[in-house]
């Protein structure tokens, strides 16, 4: 990681919704672009399960509709993805296995005071990502709605789903066989669970439909094997066991109802966010179906649903993979910002 590359943000220590506390805690995040006189070109764009703010900037360029010539980017990794405060940098008294439970809650509240006590930002134009970084979209508007304009969440949802906590703890349980990880104190990698982990993981991330058409081709693979030991390599290489289940527990308790603002009134979180609101999810997307978005666009006032339609299921978010998700983003961001 090169630190010339992003700011990081000494938050101290930091009290958590679990009632433990985070020792130095800190958040990693970039800026793309300039601030205006006024400061109403703030884009907020939180990062994704395995994504950091390098991966983040392929939502947004010169030619597209969040665009640093004319938008105040700033780019958050989330607590547990290497950069900010997680396993593999931690304390050591809170380091690997030891470190404590963060959620959504901990992570926007953190987010925050980034914001407003150090760039000194009271208005965001528009928060938006991709999966948990759509997640934490919601989170943003429920838990600050006075200070969040716009949101676009897409193959996200507010809550997690009962279903999408079985399908990640498959994937838990898979990274967890190995014996190597040792309950989390490991010497070495568990590079055979990582590797379980991102097999598991790829059965999810695209749909039926992708593999029976074969559709992995236009991605270079010739067959389903090359996909899979793509998936392995990518979390061997690229992630830390603790820190892949850090995040996938954030992932697990993710509810804008968490905290005593709402008490676990999901209802009551929704219709309290004023933010105008477009979701996208994917027609195929295996563990944020539309179903939860369209019961999350009922409750939501100023909320607007647009259901993309794709075999490519949850990864049709992937930059790169799907042109037209990406005309149909693009569509979404400049009429949230009109």
């Amino acid at each position: 990681m090169n630190s010339i590359d992003f700011h990081t943000y000494e938050l101290g220590d930091v009290k958590l919704l679990s009632g433990e506390t985070l020792l130095s805690a800190k958040l990693a995040y970039k800026t793309y672009g300039s601030l205006n006189d006024n400061k109403t070109n703030v884009i907020l764009l939180p990062t994704f399960y395995t994504g950091t703010h390098k991966r983040n900037e392929g939502f947004f360029g010169t030619h597209r509709a969040i665009n640093p010539e004319k938008h105040f980017i700033i780019s958050v990794n989330l607590f547990g993805n290497g950069f900010s405060s997680s396993p593999s940098n931690a304390e050591d008294n809170q380091k690997g296995s030891k470190f404590p439970t963060i959620t959504l809650f901990d992570n926007i509240a953190c987010q925050y005071k980034l914001l407003t006590e150090h760039l000194n930002i009271n208005k965001i134009a528009l928060v938006a990502g991709w999966s948990m970084a759509g997640c934490q979209s919601y989170q943003w508007a429920a838990q600050y709605p006075d200070m969040v304009e716009a949101i676009l969440p897409f193959c996200s949802s507010a809550k997690t789903s009962e279903h999408n906590f079985v399908f990640l703890e498959g994937v838990k349980a898979a990274l967890c066989a190995d014996p190597t990880w040792n309950n989390g104190d490991y010497t070495s990698p568990p590079v055979r669970g990582l590797k379980a982990f991102g097999r598991v993981y790829a059965g999810w991330a695209f749909s039926q439909s992708f593999f029976r058409e074969n559709a992995y081709k236009k991605l270079g693979f010739q067959n389903v094997e090359e996909l899979l030991v793509d998936w392995e390599n990518d979390h061997v290489n690229n992630w830390d066991a603790n820190n892949l289940l850090t995040k996938l527990l954030t992932w697990q308790k993710a509810d804008i109802s968490l905290g005593e603002r709402y008490n676990g009134n999901f209802i009551e979180a929704l219709k309290n966010i004023t933010a105008k609101t477009i979701i996208i999810p994917c027609s195929h997307d295996l563990y944020f179906p539309p179903k939860d978005n369209e019961f999350e666009a009922r409750h939501i006032k100023n909320s607007e649903l647009r259901t993309y339609n794709s075999i490519w299921g949850h990864c049709v978010a992937n930059p790169g993979n799907d042109k037209d998700f990406e005309i149909a983003l693009d569509q979404a961001v400049n009429d949230l910002l009109k």
